[in-house]
């Protein structure tokens, strides 16, 4: 009976694994779609591009429209990379670093005020980006910063979304009797922080650490009106200039320059990937 209830069982599961396999599959061909399309077309000419602009063949003008990024003025793929480098890592390490900073003195100090303090942190996430960007350039300028990378990495210390995040995975992953047990040993707070909270929600980090740098990877808006000087441009700063070319927009270039441009995202997954795959096995094997 035993056995004819497994047999049972391993009947009515396979085809419903069956199933998860061919969403899964689905969905990651979907994502991997608007990737592979771009490296085609960054081995494509303009009038290709034009005439079908999907196609899953590679044709034989990469080095031509490398050659044609390198002709371009605006467009340093060097500088770009490092310009954006800076900007992203200076970011991310600010944020990440200071947001589980606050996260953890929301979650492992008691005070007076923290609930309406944590409300207030709350409050901002509703406020957009766009309506304080102008006052915020006003007094980049003011303080004569433009051109500078210090208005783009300094303010990513404040990330409200950021600590919101890691306060909700502290409050079940990290206990406080290994924080009060530091104490008694007589380790100050942050040695604590340091060397005990930061190892155990590592995950956490990476995954943040991921997000935010492809967000300011990726930011143009603000770049765009605070860096004016051609040496100080982003990645993106440029490839928006290829776009705009006043004589004709050759895509295949602009295509290449996109491909550059995702290439360092794909490599900060890869190197942080692991720390958030551990972290989900670990939440598995707690629940």
């Amino acid at each position: 009976m035993h056995r004819n209830s497994l047999a049972r069982v391993k009947r009515v599961s396979t085809p419903v694994h069956i199933l998860m396999y061919a969403v899964c599959i689905f969905f990651a061909i979907l994502c991997l779609l608007p990737f592979v399309v771009m490296l085609v077309n960054a081995t494509r000419n303009t009038y290709q591009v034009q005439q079908h602009a999907f196609s899953f063949v590679p044709s034989k003008y990469l080095m031509n429209n490398f050659k044609i990024l390198n002709e371009k003025d605006t467009f340093h793929p060097l500088t770009g990379f490092m310009n954006s480098m800076i900007i992203s890592a200076g970011t991310t390490i600010c944020a990440v670093y200071f947001s589980t900073l606050t996260a953890y003195a929301l979650v492992a100090y008691s005070w007076k005020l923290r609930g309406a303090f944590f409300s207030l942190i709350l409050a901002f996430l509703m406020i957009p980006n766009q309506v304080i960007s102008i006052g915020f350039y006003q007094m980049v300028y003011k303080v004569h910063m433009t051109n500078n990378y210090l208005p783009l990495i300094l303010p990513a210390i404040a990330s409200p979304s950021m600590v919101f995040f890691m306060r909700q995975y502290m409050i079940p992953s990290l206990p406080l009797e290994i924080v009060e047990s530091a104490r008694v040993d007589g380790c100050h707070e942050f040695r604590i922080f340091n060397q005990i909270v930061i190892p155990m929600v590592k995950p956490a980090m990476a995954t943040q650490g991921i997000f935010c740098f492809v967000a300011s990877w990726n930011q143009l808006f603000l770049p765009q009106i605070l860096l004016t000087h051609k040496e100080k441009y982003t990645m993106p700063i440029m490839v928006s200039l290829l776009e705009g070319d006043i004589y004709k927009t050759e895509y295949g270039a602009v295509y290449l320059g996109l491909a550059l441009t995702i290439l360092p995202l794909f490599l900060v997954y890869f190197l942080l990937s692991k720390y958030i795959i551990a972290g989900v096995a670990l939440g598995g094997v707690k629940g």
